[in-house]
């Protein structure tokens, strides 16, 4: 296990959407605890310690007593991994100690040589996922490969959350009668809760809870509202952190902070009807993995919600009094691209480094 010291202070970004107040960065070290992981996505804890990660080319991967299992876990699905397509998010059912099931999205192919986002569960054995089943194929269907989403999130109500990007059909992002550019609530079957906003209307397919996103590859529980809270990339800047409520549309490509990688701006950053951001970042930092810190392990830190970033390659730290940004601090800057970012059940902070030889780092107090 390597191990890194950082400095006191670490950069500062101050200048992505105003208001935000300089902070003073604490100590920390960094462990390296696996190498050797080809693209990184998701990363979930077992009640037995262990843990397991999802690689972009299809892999589902178990770190047991701290060492990478070589062999991949059989029985997970067929993925077409091409561009930003692959294996996914993962999640534990709330259940797991009583039913051992595992989530996973993941780029499926349609048969019409299109992609979509797809969820999937099966039983997980200790060895290999069993009765593997699609239990949701969204109909985000496109050519391209680019804009799955997919992050998915248990809320504490037992209800699953997930997010399906716009598969650079951004105008479809507004029509809600579709999977585009949305996030869903399921049951823990894939099936649709009759209480969503559009269940059994025309106006809306039955599993949307909002739409307008473009994007969202991060997704958390508040630590203390417990709502739904995402952040999503945008283009050319426009990055977002959301609350996420039930029947909103949140603006894309209507309302955006964002520009066309040309250029020009693609449309107002505020638009009547549409949620606007609780925070944007201008430039595009390329948001992914997101978490509220929770434990013990950083005080100081608590309640914060740290979101990775690819293209800057660095961890966001931002924190909100209510829903006000009041500072913002970036950590690792430079290190790598950062795809997800967690909160472990032992207070420290998990990290997966998106690269052909990818890592999970965790973040300590510096001793």
């Amino acid at each position: 296990m390597k191990r890194f010291l950082l400095p006191a202070i670490a950069s500062l970004a101050m200048a992505c959407s105003g208001g935000a107040e300089p902070v003073q960065s604490h100590d920390y070290r960094v462990e390296t605890l696996v190498e050797g992981l080809e693209h990184p996505w998701a990363i979930a804890f077992l009640p037995d310690g262990d843990w397991l990660i999802t690689e972009r080319p299809g892999r589902l991967r178990r770190v047991r007593d701290g060492e990478l299992v070589e062999a991949p876990l059989a029985g997970g699905p067929e993925v077409v991994a091409r561009g930003q397509g692959g294996l996914l998010d993962i999640a534990l059912h709330p259940r797991f100690e009583d039913n051992a099931l595992v989530y996973l999205t993941y780029a499926k192919a349609t048969g019409d040589g299109k992609q979509t986002t797809a969820l999937g569960r099966g039983r997980f054995d200790g060895e290999a996922l069993q009765d593997f089943e699609d239990i949701l194929v969204t109909d985000a269907r496109a050519d391209g490969t680019g804009h799955y989403g997919s992050r998915i999130l248990f809320d504490d109500d037992g209800y699953l959350f997930m997010t399906v990007g716009d598969r650079r059909q951004r105008d479809q992002a507004q029509e809600p009668r579709n999977h585009f550019g949305a996030t869903l609530r399921l049951h823990d079957d894939g099936s649709a809760p009759e209480d969503n906003p559009f269940y059994g209307s025309d106006e809306g397919a039955d599993e949307i809870w909002s739409w307008g996103h473009r994007n969202a590859q991060g997704m958390a529980l508040h630590p203390q509202t417990r709502q739904v809270w995402q952040n999503e990339h945008g283009p050319r800047g426009g990055d977002e952190i959301n609350r996420i409520r039930r029947g909103e549309n949140y603006g894309w490509p209507e309302a955006t902070h964002g520009r066309e990688y040309h250029g020009p701006r693609i449309g107002p950053p505020e638009k009547e009807g549409m949620v606007s951001p609780l925070k944007h970042w201008t430039p595009s930092i390329a948001p992914s993995g997101m978490t509220f810190y929770t434990g013990d392990r950083f005080p100081q830190w608590r309640g914060d919600v740290f979101n990775g970033a690819l293209v800057e390659e660095h961890i966001a730290r931002v924190r909100f009094d209510g829903l006000d940004e009041v500072e913002e601090e970036r950590l690792l800057e430079g290190r790598a691209r950062i795809r997800d970012v967690r909160t472990g059940p032992d207070g420290y902070l998990y990290v997966l480094t998106d690269e052909p030889d990818g890592r999970l780092l965790r973040l300590v107090p510096q001793e």
